[in-house]
């Protein structure tokens, strides 16, 4: 499988594109038809970049979560306190969602994870097990620093975050609600400051 990093700009337009497929639809939900119209290349064009739609979502999926991971560096290098830095967490659920009601990449890709490959379902896995991880540590902080309630245990509480976000973002585009994910997160974190 190739590496984001490794593609050319053809091929990033092809990513691009297909990123935003599966945040609307869903892998099930788009054809590599749908992407060559987007990009305006013929089909196979795009075959030759990706051999396969798992190739293609795979490496869609890998430079979200690399970009994802970025961001929260970002986040750690410029707030030091627990419950700021789990708003701006929020407010990349907000972001994505503000564009046309778009889901998380992985959210959308975790629903659909029985029936995707392994390969592709192992970076989805991956995605969350990483933000599970980050989040336990900002609420663990949190926590120890008496900002954050001790009880449920920090990784409850970033199950709990996640999960929250996630699901805000797909009731927020089945209600076609003006809630979104930073009003959930900000009643979430309500219940859980010390």
């Amino acid at each position: 499988m190739k590496h984001f990093s490794e593609i050319s700009a053809t091929a990033e337009r092809v990513v691009d594109a297909a990123e935003g497929l599966v945040q609307e639809r869903g892998y099930t939900g788009f054809s590599y038809d749908d992407v060559a119209q987007l990009v305006g290349i013929k089909k196979p064009s795009i075959h030759h970049h990706f051999p396969t739609k798992a190739e293609l979502v795979a490496v869609v999926t890998q430079r979200y979560a690399h970009r994802f991971r970025e961001q929260l560096l970002a986040i750690e290098g410029r707030l030091s306190k627990a419950p700021e830095r789990l708003s701006a967490y929020a407010a990349l659920f907000e972001r994505t969602f503000a564009h046309n009601r778009r889901l998380c990449l992985c959210g959308m890709l975790g629903a659909e994870a029985d029936s995707l490959p392994e390969a592709l379902a192992n970076e989805v896995r991956l995605f969350f097990e990483v933000n599970l991880d980050w989040l336990s540590a900002i609420f663990l902080a949190g926590q120890r620093a008496g900002l954050i309630r001790p009880s449920p245990d920090a990784r409850a509480l970033a199950e709990a975050y996640l999960c929250a976000l996630e699901g805000a973002m797909v009731v927020g585009r089945g209600l076609r609600s003006p809630r979104s994910p930073a009003d959930v997160a900000e009643a979430f974190l309500s219940t859980v400051r010390a």
